[in-house]
This record gives structure tokens, sequence and C-alpha cells, in this order.
């Protein structure tokens, strides 16, 4: 029989097609019991909804998207994102989430200023983590490709996420997101994945297209591009990680367009063969 007890797919991958109710049924029918859930899916139903479906599912959630965008510079913009990350964190909490997903923030408009927005977001987790500690909740630092620098993550590196909890002097609550679309490319990957051990806390697969036509909203189903998976989840599991391996697609031009029982099913059958490495 088909072991499919350490596939989590996120809703991402099935974003404009499915709500969180029928995600959280649609994946129990497809013998998946964990998600990764987005925060404006969630609020569509609410947090006990949510909580209900879930167990009626017996579904783990191994991720809560996203948390951060903390490199404003405007004092208010930067106070609001703060307050809601903060709610990310009672939300993950209350869904009893493996981590939330923390997606540092871009430049602020009209700034040039990297190792500005750099520190703002230093400061901001500073401020979030000893909140994020008392809930219980991990914060998993997500480093995107380098593309997204200007307008989505002045975080970009595994390297410089480990470096970002030493500068911190975090505990648990601080993890890291290996997810390959970012980090494929790195020529320090392996090192920068060896100094991650203890803090990866999940671990995202998709594809990067030869002919991609969408440097964010064109990702591949696992196998359908260039990126070594099984190198990769190899390194990750090398460190002691033995989580979920969750599928996260954002997909215009394809899986968005698809059936998602298609897309999941697909989704399973890449889970079990060689171009994850479960062959």
């Amino acid at each position: 029989m088909a072991d499919y007890s350490k596939l989590s797919i996120n809703q991402w991958t099935i974003m404009r097609q499915w709500s969180l109710p029928e995600a959280i049924e649609g994946y129990a029918r497809h013998g998946i019991h964990a998600i990764g859930i987005v925060r404006e899916k969630l609020r569509e139903i609410g947090v006990a909804e949510a909580r209900r479906l879930l167990r009626a599912h017996q579904m783990t959630v191994t991720g809560y998207c996203i948390g951060g965008l903390l490199t404003d510079s405007d004092p208010a913009r930067f106070r609001a994102n703060v307050a809601e990350t903060r709610q990310a964190i009672d939300e993950a909490a209350a869904l009893a989430a493996q981590c939330v997903v923390f997606v540092a923030g871009g430049l602020p408009a009209g700034s040039k200023d990297l190792p500005a927005a750099q520190a703002r977001c230093l400061e901001g987790l500073a401020d979030i983590l000893p909140y994020a500690r008392e809930a219980g909740v991990t914060l998993a630092l997500e480093p995107l490709h380098p593309m997204t620098c200007a307008f989505r993550s002045c975080l970009s590196t595994l390297g410089q996420a480990n470096s970002w909890i030493e500068q911190l002097r975090a505990g648990p609550e601080l993890g890291i997101v290996v997810d390959v679309y970012h980090v494929w490319w790195d020529p320090q990957l392996a090192r920068a994945i060896e100094r991650a051990a203890g803090r990866i806390v999940a671990f995202h697969v998709c594809d990067w297209l030869m002919n991609t036509v969408d440097l964010r909203l064109d990702r591949g189903m696992m196998g359908d591009g260039v990126i070594d998976i099984p190198r990769i989840r190899r390194l990750v599991e090398e460190t002691g990680y033995d989580g979920y391996r969750e599928v996260e697609i954002f997909s215009e031009r394809n899986w968005w367009r698809r059936d998602p029982n298609e897309v999941i099913a697909i989704a399973k059958a890449r889970y079990l063969s060689d171009v994850i490495g479960d062959s």
C-alpha cells in the first residue's frame, strides 16, 4: 500500500480551485492528512470551523502562510505588520500548526537601501520572538530566490537565514523552511543545509521549469523541471529532519487551471517516484 504519511500539500497548489473546507475534505479523500494553510483561505471560514474540519479529517497543519513583511520604513505600516504577524502566531497556535512561514519583506517604496530593510526585519523579529516563544509557535524563516529581493524578501539564502538565527540568539521559536524552488541554485547550499541542522522545520518541493514564463507564478510539478530534488532532500534529511515533504506549486498557466483532483493525483504519483527520491 502506498505510504503518503509524510506528504503534505500546501493550499497554494490548488489555490484557485478549492476553498479551505474543500481542500481539507479533498486531501483526506485522497489519503493525504497534512496541509499547509493560507491565511486568506482561513479567514473565509474562521478558526473555529477550520479546527473542527481539521479534527474531523485527522489533518495536520504543516505550515501557516504567512507572517512577516517587516521591512517597511513607515512606522505605522511596520507596527501594523508586526501586529499581523502576532495574529498569525495566535491563529497558528489555535490550529496546532507546526510553524508560521515567515517572509521577510522587500524594499520599501522608493528605497534602495537593502541593508536598512534587512536591519528593520531583524528589529521586527527581535520584537516578535518572545511572543512566539510564549505561544509555543515556531516562526520559520523562508529565504526566497534573489529575484524577489526588491518586492518580497530581502532574505535570499539559507546561509543568511542561519546568520539571522545566530544573530538573534534564537531557540526553537525560530526555524528555517527549505524550499527547493528558492535555494536550488545556491553554490553554498550543501554547507548551508548542514549548518541548519536542528533548525529546519519545513521542506517544500516543486520544480523550476527550463522555459518558465513567470519567475514567481510558473512553478512546475516535481520532475518537470531542472531541480535535483532527491539531492536536496538527502541533504536536508542528513541533518536529522524527518518531517513532511510539502508540495507548494504556484502555477498561473498550468496547475491552477486544472481539476484539483488531477493535480493531487499527479502530485501523489510524483511523490512516490524517483523525482523526490522515494522509489
